[in-house]
């Protein structure tokens, strides 16, 4: 921590969804919320996320204009959501007899490197923010959005306001992080689907990190992984109540009290499959490498020996990176000269976490128990310490999550 920021008093940053700044009544709320905060402490970092589904209409009109859209003018266009909504509660604010300002990623500091729409924040210059606090503002900042080596304006994926929150928190010092949204923390399953779930006190950095993951929408990973390397506690609460919601931290072995923290399900999935592979060692390496190198994560990879001298190997990857992925593995198979290229859609890969597994086993007999009696078919599986996920039908996700929360007594959390 610089000198500078050691001399600081205590600096508060805030992120705002797109749900809690969709309308003009809504980005009022949040601007009174603000003015309560500054009579705690005075020092107030607020960063927004696009009004409502702007991003989405955004969208929508560059594949109205461009089947293939350029990707520096693509991130000129989609990041302009936020620079409405940081401008839009500036003026609310200063119009409220508060003076605040607001910045862009350029502005603000954030440097970023990588591909366009999957950059990476890798630094933060927070010299601006400090001089416009020192100032007695109000710094709103635009999530989701940086600047590269040529000062173009970059976006860090959807949902990247979470982790453009939680860098600025780590940049300037703070140890907590609170991230408003339409829901009142974290819960066992999502609440809207399976009406029994209860909400979390407190989830460890790595069930949050693996839900967020597996589907749970309330954070986004980076997020997640950027407080735990910078020990930073994570608070997901209301933006329409000021009740306590859940804290994102390091537990203790006393903190866990059972072996499944929560349950999730990801219907955004694809399975991509390459059919006689030469039987040859290094193709898999090639492949994720090359699939890596576009930013592109894999999982619930299977290899099996189909004929003496051949392989089929599949893999998953997220909705949003299937023409990306599929495009590559197409171009690979045809170097590597191997068979067709074939893509499942209708998959869901229903997930269940938590630290205890560690300590407790039969958690995965028993998840494949519930979902056997269930007529649930699995059809792949992957695992780690702490999570076991199964690649099921899509049209079976709904009974899946019911299953498995009760099957783990989850609405007694």
């Amino acid at each position: 921590m610089t000198d500078t920021l050691k001399n600081q008093k205590k600096i508060v940053v805030q992120k705002f969804g797109g749900t809690s700044v969709k309308n003009p009544e809504r980005i009022k709320s949040v601007a009174t919320r603000a003015i309560e905060e500054l009579k705690r402490n005075p020092k107030l970092v607020i960063v927004v996320s696009a009004m409502g589904d702007t991003t989405d209409k955004l969208v929508e009109l560059s594949k109205e204009l461009s089947t293939s859209p350029n990707p520096r003018e693509y991130d000129a266009l989609i990041s302009t959501g936020e620079n409405i909504s940081a401008a839009l509660l500036a003026m609310c604010l200063i119009d409220m007899g508060v003076d605040a300002i607001s910045l862009t990623g350029l502005q603000a500091g954030i440097k970023t490197e990588g591909p366009n729409s999957r950059s990476k924040i890798i630094d933060v210059d927070t010299t601006r923010i400090l001089e416009e606090l020192n100032a007695g503002k109000v710094v709103i900042v635009t999530g989701f959005q940086g600047f590269n080596t040529n000062y173009d304006t970059t976006t860090i994926g959807r949902g990247g306001s979470d982790t453009s929150a939680v860098v600025l928190a780590a940049a300037l010092g703070s140890p907590e992080c609170d991230i408003f949204t339409d829901v009142d923390g974290v819960y066992t399953t999502d609440p809207r689907r399976v009406k029994d779930a209860r909400k979390l006190k407190t989830v460890s950095y790595e069930e949050m990190l693996e839900l967020a993951s597996l589907g749970a929408q309330v954070l986004h990973p980076r997020a997640v992984e950027c407080a735990k390397e910078n020990n930073i506690i994570i608070h997901v609460r209301s933006s329409y109540s000021n009740e306590d919601g859940t804290r994102v931290k390091e537990l203790n072995k006393m903190e866990v009290n059972k072996p499944v923290t929560g349950v999730t399900v990801n219907e955004k999935e694809s399975i991509i499959s390459v059919l006689d592979i030469p039987d040859e060692p290094g193709f898999a390496g090639k492949l994720f490498t090359r699939l890596a190198e576009h930013k592109i994560s894999v999982d619930m990879i299977i290899q099996n020996v189909e004929k003496e001298l051949t392989n089929n190997i599949s893999f998953s990857v997220l909705e949003d990176d299937l023409e990306d992925a599929k495009a590559i593995t197409e171009t690979f198979a045809k170097e590597s000269k191997s068979g067709q290229v074939l893509i499942t859609n209708a998959i869901a890969k229903i997930s269940a976490v938590g630290v205890g597994m560690i300590s407790k086993p039969g958690i995965a007999a028993k998840m494949f128990s519930a979902l056997g009696e269930a007529n649930i078919n699995i059809k792949r599986i992957t695992t780690s310490e702490i999570k076991i996920s199964c690649a099921i039908d899509r049209s079976d996700a709904q009974k899946a999550l019911e299953v498995l929360h009760s099957a783990f007594d989850l609405a007694n959390a």
